[in-house]
């Protein structure tokens, strides 16, 4: 194990999945992400778990735009009790990380580690943090929120939206903590989310999720997405490439441009954006996703193929008329 990797490799294994004796572990990889995941595998291994580990290079052409059954086959004779993906993030690839994550999860019941986009500088950041502070934040945010019916968001940049909430519809809070069989969270961690039940306004996005950060990065300028009636109406922003490409993004299903989770990020330990989605979306403020709300998780009752998110930082949030974090600070 690289030594600087040991202490994300830690909060991986011990802190985030309870990884022990007797436990199988199944780890899903990149080529470019081999020396990240061999950190976790050995210390699995150190916390007394089996290990086994694919590349996906081997077993699908990428962009993988399928999750082939003879993997899955592969996967359910191993029997897994715990599972990581750790890889890059390629155009088109949720066609494979969702139905392996509900196999892992839904069918296996695996404790499930889920790190698309995962690097060095994550690694380093995002998955060396306190992770007991991480869980203590979530949690008070998570008790406050699923008790919301509107939180309203601004930002100086532009933001300005109201949500509602369904009652019957529950907020998961992503706090880190994956230790009963069939949890599952993204790491790095902290966020609580649900499914909203409608969302209307104005999103400055800084950030925008699956592979648009890879290829575009924090934005220099916020792209603009109108929202009405839980739906965007329009996209505005540079450069020109980005906002057609997030048009076609949207308009690939039905439900592809109707608003499917609303997060807010608790990992207080974070500083700065740094360009990659999965940790980013953890920073303290807002993130919107259209497309997919998660229904086995939230209970909405609705679905979709895709699911991208845009992200507001350093964020008023009032819930219910309480304010709760001021330009990304918390005040609870």
């Amino acid at each position: 194990m690289l030594p600087e990797y040991a202490r994300g490799a830690r909060n991986a294994v011990r802190a985030c999945l309870n990884v022990r004796d007797g436990d199988r572990v199944a780890m899903i990889k990149a080529r470019s992400t081999e020396e990240i995941a061999a950190a976790i595998e050995e210390e699995a291994e150190a916390a007394g778990a089996g290990v086994r580990s694919w590349v996906m290079e081997d077993i699908v052409e990428r962009p993988a735009r399928e999750f082939p059954r003879a993997f899955a086959e592969e996967l359910k004779r191993y029997r897994p009790t715990v599972s990581y993906y750790c890889g890059d993030v390629l155009a088109g690839e949720l066609a494979f990380r969702h139905p392996m994550r509900q196999l892992l999860v839904d069918e296996l019941r695996c404790r499930h580690g889920h790190m698309p986009g995962m690097n060095r500088r994550l690694m380093l950041d995002g998955m060396a943090g306190d992770y007991e502070e991480i869980y203590r934040i979530t949690r008070q945010v998570w008790e406050i929120a699923r008790q919301a019916s509107q939180i309203e968001v601004a930002t100086v940049l532009g933001t300005e939206i109201r949500a509602t909430f369904n009652p019957a519809w529950k907020w998961i809070p992503s706090d880190g903590r994956y230790w009963e069989p069939g949890q599952w969270g993204n790491l790095p961690e902290g966020e609580t989310f649900t499914a909203p039940w409608s969302v209307e306004g104005l999103i400055a996005a800084e950030e925008i999720g699956d592979y648009f950060t890879e290829k575009y990065g924090p934005l220099l300028k916020p792209v603009r997405l109108r929202v009405r009636d839980s739906r965007v109406v329009a996209v505005d922003g540079e450069p020109e490439a980005l906002r057609a490409e997030l048009e076609g993004y949207l308009a690939q299903h039905p439900n592809s441009a109707r608003a499917g989770e609303f997060a807010i990020g608790t990992n207080v330990g974070l500083t700065e954006l740094v360009g990659n989605f999965l940790q980013d979306e953890k920073f303290p403020g807002v993130h919107v996703a259209f497309g997919d709300p998660y229904p086995e998780e939230t209970g909405a009752n609705w679905d979709a193929p895709t699911h991208v998110d845009v992200l507001a930082s350093h964020a008023d949030v009032v819930v219910d008329g309480r304010k709760i974090m001021e330009g990304g600070r918390f005040l609870i």
